[in-house]
C-alpha cells in the first residue's frame, strides 16, 4: 500500500488536514503519521503551506495521484438473493430500497461524487430490471450467461477485460455504505473490513502491522472480517486475473466465489492446484481497509433489513407478503423465518413462520397462467378437501394461483430408490383412484401435446432430427389407447417423487395438483416411472405394486404407452421453456428417450 498516495489525496481534498486525521485515516500512530508526512516533504510531494498547519500539494504529488487514479467500477448484480425471498422473486436484491433509495443507486451516486463515471454492472437474474440505469446514470451492463449455475468466480471471469491494466473498484450491488468511502485515487489493492466482536462465521483476516493481508480463515473471534467494497489495482489484477482464469477452467470450482481464488493464493493452495504458477503469482499483495463501525452494511436476510429500515416491518410492497399478512390478519413483521425452498419447474415457493407454525407460500412462475388452469386446480383441491390425501390448504386463489399450505415438520420427499416408500405412495394413489371423486375437467394428452407443439413452433423449430417420425408414433399410440376406452378417474398427472411427502408419523400426502384432471388411472403410474427415471424392470415392479397383482398385457401396454406420451409431452414442454430462457439440462433428452424407447416396448408386447 502506497501511503504517500493517501497522504497526497488527503491534502488535495483538504489542505488543512491534521496529522491526527492522517493517522486516523491510515490507522497508524501519530508518530508514524509524522514520519510519513516528513517523507512526503523530503520527496517533494508536498510542502508546508503558507498558512499555519496546512500543506500544499506539489507537482510531483499530483503526478503520483495521477498514476493511481481510479479508472472505473464493476458492480456485481447477477445473483438471485435467495435469502431475501419473496422480495427477490420480483426485484433483484440490489434494487431493493433502503430509506427510500435503491442500494445500487446509492453506490452509483457515491461513485459519481468521487468523480468515477465509468461503471459497469454485471447482471444475470432479472437482468432487464437494471436496463433503466443505462439512461439514468449512463452505466453499462455486462451479462453473465452462467449466473444461475456458477458463483462470482464466473462473474469476474466474464468481466476480466474490464480489470486488465486498469485500477478498478469491485462492488456488490446489495451493499449499503453510510458514508462515501470512494475516492478518485487509491494507494493500492484493498478489501474493506469491519470489526466483529465475539464469535463470527464470517471470513476473517490475518494481517501484518502495515495492513497487508496474510491469510483468510472462515470464522473466528474478535476479528476483522471481509465486508463490503474491494479495490483492485492494475498491478494486483496483473497477478490475479491469470490465476482466476486458470481456476475458472478447473473442474470443481463452479461454486467458488472470486475470493476463494484470492484466499488460496494467500495460503499457497493455488500453487498446489496450479503447479505452473510463478513465484510472482504466489506473492499476491492486497491490504485491509479497516472501516469504522456502522459504516458498511451487508444485509443477510429480510429480518436484518427490517431492523435497519423500519419500513419493512410494516409494508414491503411485496404481493406475497401483503397477501400472507391479510390471510392471517397479522403485521408483516410477524412473518418470520422466511426461507426459499427449492424452486420447482413451474412455481416458486418459500417457507415462513407465523405464531409458532410454519407454512409454505407458492407463487406461480412467469407465463404459467397460459399453461395451467388455476381455477381447475382449485376445483380439484376443493373436491379433495375432506380426504386426507393432499397438503392442508389454508388459502387458494383460483385466479392468480397463489397457494398457502401448512408445512409438515419432519416430513421428507419419497425416495424413488426405496421401494417400501414408493409402495406406500402407490397405496395413496390407488386410494384416490378408487374414491369416486370427480371433477368436470379432463387431462387430454393429445390436446396438450398439440398445445405445446404449437407453442414451440411459434418460437422456433423443434430441434429433434427425427421429430416427424416420433410424432407419427405418438399418433399411433393415441389411436390404440382410444380403442381401449378405459374408465377415467381423478388423476394427479404429476406423480414425481418430490410431490409425495412422507410425514413424520409415516402417513403419505400428495401435493401440487396443478395438472390434475379426469384421466386413465394408469397415467399416474406411468408418470411416476418416468419422473423417477425407472427402467423397464423397475416400472413393471411399480405396476405390480399398484395393482397388487400381475398386470395384464393390456395394462402393461397402457402404462408403457403413457410413459412414451408423457416423455414426448414433457420434452416439448422443456423445449418451450428453453425458448423462454429456462434450461433443465438433460431432462429434455431423457424425456424424449422415454417417448422413443417405450413406443418400441409397446410394439414388442404380444397382441391383445
Amino acid at each position: 500500500m502506497n501511503r504517500n498516495v493517501i497522504i497526497c489525496r488527503l491534502i488535495l481534498e483538504n489542505p488543512a488536514v491534521t496529522q491526527r486525521e492522517i493517522s486516523q485515516e491510515l490507522m497508524v500512530s501519530l508518530g508514524t503519521a509524522n514520519s510519513l508526512v516528513k517523507d512526503c516533504i523530503e520527496k517533494e510531494l508536498i510542502a508546508p503551506g503558507k498558512e499555519n498547519e496546512s500543506y500544499e500539494l506539489l507537482p510531483a504529488g499530483q503526478a503520483l495521484l495521477n498514476n493511481h487514479k481510479v479508472d472505473g467500477a464493476v458492480i456485481i448484480a447477477a445473483g438471485f438473493g435467495s435469502r431475501f425471498v419473496p422480495l427477490t422473486f420480483e426485484t433483484p436484491k440490489g434494487l431493493l430500497e433502503v430509506f427510500g433509495e435503491r442500494m445500487i443507486e446509492r453506490q452509483i451516486r457515491q461513485l459519481h461524487e468521487a468523480g468515477i463515471f465509468d461503471i459497469t454492472i454485471a447482471v444475470g437474474y432479472l437482468k432487464e430490471k437494471f436496463e433503466y440505469l443505462i439512461d439514468k446514470y449512463q452505466v453499462k451492463l455486462l451479462y453473465n450467461p452462467e449466473y444461475s449455475k456458477k458463483n462470482t468466480l464466473a462473474t469476474i471471469y466474464h468481466a476480466m477485460d474490464l480489470f486488465k491494466n486498469r485500477n478498478m473498484y469491485l462492488l456488490s450491488s446489495d451493499n449499503w455504505m453510510r458514508h462515501n468511502m470512494y475516492h478518485a485515487c487509491e494507494g493500492g489493492a484493498w478489501y474493506s473490513s469491519s470489526y466483529m466482536e465475539g464469535e463470527t462465521s464470517e471470513w476473517c483476516f490475518d494481517f501484518n502491522k502495515k495492513g497487508r493481508i496474510l491469510n483468510v480463515t472462515v470464522g473466528g473471534e474478535d476479528k476483522w472480517v471481509m465486508y463490503g467494497p474491494v479495490y483492485l489495482s492494475k498491478s494486483f489484477s496483473e497477478q490475479f486475473l491469470p490465476v482466476l482464469e486458470a481456476y475458472y477452467q478447473l473442474p470443481g470450482t463452479e461454486q467458488f466465489y472470486w475470493e476463494n481464488v484470492l484466499i488460496e493464493m494467500l495460503s499457497g493452495e493455488a500453487g498446489k492446484r496450479l503447479p505452473d504458477l510463478s513465484e510472482a503469482g504466489r506473492e499476491i499483495e492486497i491490504y485491509i481497509n479497516r472501516r469504522p463501525a456502522d459504516e458498511v452494511y451487508e444485509f443477510e436476510n429480510l429480518e436484518e433489513l427490517r431492523l435497519f429500515d423500519i419500513k419493512y416491518q410494516h409494508r414491503s410492497d411485496n404481493e406475497a407478503l401483503e397477501l400472507i399478512s391479510k390471510v392471517f390478519s397479522v403485521k408483516e413483521s410477524e412473518i418470520t423465518e422466511i426461507r426459499c425452498l427449492k424452486a420447482g419447474m413451474t412455481n416458486k415457493s418459500f417457507l415462513f413462520r407465523i405464531k409458532g407454525r410454519h407454512y409454505i407460500c407458492r407463487i406461480p412462475g412467469p407465463g404459467t397462467e397460459m399453461l395451467i388452469n388455476r381455477q381447475q386446480e382449485k376445483t380439484v383441491y376443493d373436491a379433495l378437501a375432506s380426504y386426507d390425501i393432499t397438503e392442508k390448504v389454508i388459502y387458494f386463489d383460483g385466479k392468480t394461483g397463489y397457494k398457502i399450505a401448512e408445512f409438515y415438520e419432519g416430513a421428507h420427499n419419497a425416495n424413488p430408490d426405496s421401494f417400501e416408500e414408493i409402495g406406500r405412495c402407490m397405496d395413496l394413489v390407488r386410494e384416490f383412484h378408487k374414491s369416486g371423486i370427480k371433477v368436470s375437467h379432463s387431462f387430454d394428452f393429445q390436446e396438450r401435446i398439440e398445445f405445446y407443439e404449437n407453442l414451440c413452433k411459434q418460437h422456433g423449430t423443434i430441434p429433434f432430427e427425427d421429430y416427424p417420425e416420433v410424432r407419427a408414433h405418438m399418433s399411433e399410440l393415441f389411436k390404440k389407447l382410444d380403442s381401449l376406452d378405459h374408465q377415467k378417474v381423478l388423476s394427479h398427472l404429476d406423480t414425481v417423487v418430490d410431490n409425495f411427502l412422507i410425514l413424520a408419523d409415516g402417513r403419505v400426502r400428495l401435493i401440487d395438483w396443478e395438472y390434475a384432471g379426469m384421466c386413465d388411472p394408469l397415467v399416474d403410474i406411468s408418470m411416476c416411472a418416468i419422473y423417477s427415471y425407472y427402467n423397464e424392470e423397475e416400472t413393471d415392479r411399480l405396476i405390480e405394486r399398484y395393482l397388487e397383482r400381475t398386470p395384464s398385457i393390456e395394462e402393461r401396454y397402457t402404462v408403457y404407452a403413457y410413459m412414451a406420451l408423457g416423455g414426448f409431452l414433457w420434452s416439448l414442454w422443456a423445449i418451450y421453456k428453453a425458448f423462454l430462457g429456462e434450461e433443465f439440462g438433460e431432462y429434455t433428452i431423457i424425456m424424449y428417450r422415454y417417448a422413443k424407447n417405450y413406443y418400441k416396448k409397446c410394439r414388442e408386447l404380444p397382441k391383445f
